[in-house]
Order: structure tokens, then sequence, then C-alpha cells
């Protein structure tokens, strides 16, 4: 296996976000950490120390009253909502946590390679105007307006959380020059990302939602990456590609009832290498999400970061589809092959 240069963008004060025993809490860093030094993967990875935010930067995506509201309630140690605590330390983490999805965005674009940002409190959730589900500031969503800041004009957003990103959702709604997908698990949280929401004026067609139903196992998400995200991200050929990386679609997560495996994620991150190989010179940053099980986060990250580093994910039949996903899989094409050759 020839070594690819990969980096992970990691700071301790990710810790100081103190949500207690919430489930998004600093363990889930402490864990994936721990298991990158113990495996020996840490020491083949450059590490990279973030930068804070700054909040000309911060407003690409979210609205200034919103951004002063974030601030005044990490102050007063007041949630944001019933999902989305705050601590004195969380509003100045979730400037570090968006300046660790820049600093992966930068790492990738100044010179070969792909970068994994391993941040807390994540981020698609975060809708311009307020935070929700854990998340604070919308971390890639940031990423992808300053990789359009610093000259690359098409930016791909693949999210693989099992939750449906509807903050990033919203930011890029009617704009033809990012492309979204998501896999999410459907109905759940937050109930966004019917397959019918596909953007709208200009932004039509370029928001690609593939709702799955609960028990999907590594096959259903491998296909909707082979069928329906590899073929339309060829025809839009990004100029980057960031991944919303959320691991929390493994089986035995706790907040879904998605089967995904280590290895099933690390054929997700095949694929999506493949289209920045084959468009933006392999230039791809994933910025953490959800995934809760700290075991099973910490080995879904290290199987992505292995992949990044050249390893190629294990070959094996895949497993045949449920007549439910295949079907759901049909729909999402019908209502995408109006905009993409699918």
């Amino acid at each position: 296996m020839s070594l690819k240069r990969t980096a992970v963008i990691y700071h301790p004060d990710y810790l100081k976000h103190d949500t207690g025993e919430h489930p998004e809490r600093k363990e889930r860093l402490v864990s994936i950490i721990t298991h990158l030094r113990e495996t020996g993967i840490m020491e083949r990875l450059e590490l990279i120390e973030p930068r804070f935010a700054e909040l000309s930067e911060i407003e690409y995506i979210h609205t200034p009253e919103y951004v002063r509201k974030a601030k005044k309630y990490s102050e007063l140690e007041i949630p944001l909502d019933l999902d989305t605590v705050l601590s004195k330390d969380s509003y100045s983490v979730a400037l570090l946590a968006v300046g660790g999805a820049i600093a992966a965005v930068d790492t990738v674009l100044d010179r070969a390679g792909s970068s994994f940002a391993l941040v807390r409190p994540p981020g698609h959730h975060a809708e311009p105007d307020r935070g929700m589900g854990f998340c604070i500031f919308n971390n890639a969503a940031i990423a992808a307006r300053h990789a359009q800041k610093k000259g690359r004009k098409r930016v791909l957003i693949a999210d693989w959380d099992v939750h449906h990103g509807n903050g990033t959702q919203e930011a890029f709604y009617s704009d033809p020059t990012v492309l979204y997908f998501s896999t999410h698990q459907y109905p759940h949280y937050p109930g966004t990302g019917w397959l019918d929401e596909v953007g709208t004026g200009e932004g039509e067609g370029y928001n690609i939602n593939v709702p799955l139903p609960a028990g999907t196992e590594d096959a259903g998400f491998i296909a909707a990456f082979r069928e329906i995200l590899l073929p339309a991200a060829l025809e839009f050929r990004p100029d980057i590609v960031i991944v919303s990386a959320g691991q929390d679609a493994s089986a035995g997560d706790g907040l879904a009832q998605m089967r995904m495996s280590a290895d099933g994620f690390a054929a997700l991150a095949s694929i999506v290498s493949s289209i920045a190989e084959k468009t933006c010179e392999g230039k791809v940053a994933a910025v953490l999400e959800g995934g809760y099980d700290l075991g099973l986060l910490a080995r879904s990250v290290a199987s992505v970061l292995e992949v990044f580093m050249g390893r190629e994910p294990e070959k094996k039949e895949p497993d045949e589809l449920g007549p439910k996903v295949r079907e759901r899989l049909g729909q999402v094409k019908n209502v995408q092959s109006k905009y993409w050759h699918l």
C-alpha cells in the first residue's frame, strides 16, 4: 500500500465543551484519539492544530443576531434547545470547531491529500439563524464557503450522518454551486430530508436526499453512494469534496436504528475518494458529525482514515438489498433523473 498524505485536525480544547452525561460528550473525541494512538494509525497521520474562526467566517452562513445569541447563551449556560446544552466555554470551542473544518479545507487545498477534522460540537443541524440537535455553528457549511472564497467554485458535500443535515440543506437550498447529498434514516430526527426536497430556484436539483428505512445495512448505503452520488458528482465535477462524517448509522449506536459497520464506512470513504481523485486531484476534507457508541465511533473513524491513506477496502460480494431499500433508491432516482444522468 502506497501511503497517501492524510492529516487530522484536532485540539484538546474541544474537550472543554462541557455537556456532562449528554450523548455528545468529550469522551467521543477521547475514544477516537486513544484508538488512533493505540493502533499506531496516528503515527502515519499529520496532526494539525486549528485556529479559532473569525466572526466574519461564521457569518458566511449564520446571521449576526444568532451569533450574538450563541455567545450570550454560552456565557449564561442556557441551552439553545432541549438537545443543545451550552457551558461557559462552548462558544469559544464552537469557534475552534469551525476553525478545524476550515483547516481541513486549507490543508487539502494548499497541498495534495485528504484530511479529517476531529471536532466537536458537530454542525450539520445548525441553521443560519439557530442552533439545534447538538450543533452550534455549521462547521461543514462554513468550510464549503471558505473553499469558495479560496477559488474553489463548485463544492460537493456528502453527508453520511444518520440524521439529515437540515442546516446544511437550508444554507445551500437555492445555490447551484454546492451539491448537497445526504443519506439518513427516515423518518427520524429532525424530520426533514424527504426525497422531494431537491432545492429551489437556481439550486433546484442540487440537493439530493436519500431517506432510508430503519435497519438499512452497509449494502443500502453503498448502493446509494454508487448508484446516485457517484454519477451525479462526476457530472457536477466538484473542485473539492467535503464529507459530513457522522458515524451514528453504526449498528448498535443507540441514537438510531441503522446497521452500518466500520467496513461499510470504509466503502463509503472509498467512493468519495474516487470522486475526488477523478474531479479535484483527490482533495477531500471530512468533518466529524455524530457517532455516540464510543467503540464503534473510534473504529469507524479509523477505517475512514485508513482508506484516505490508501488502503483499499476489503472486496466482498455485496449483500442483497432489501425490497424497501431497493424501492426507496428507485424513488430517489426517479426524482433525481430529471437533473442528473443516473
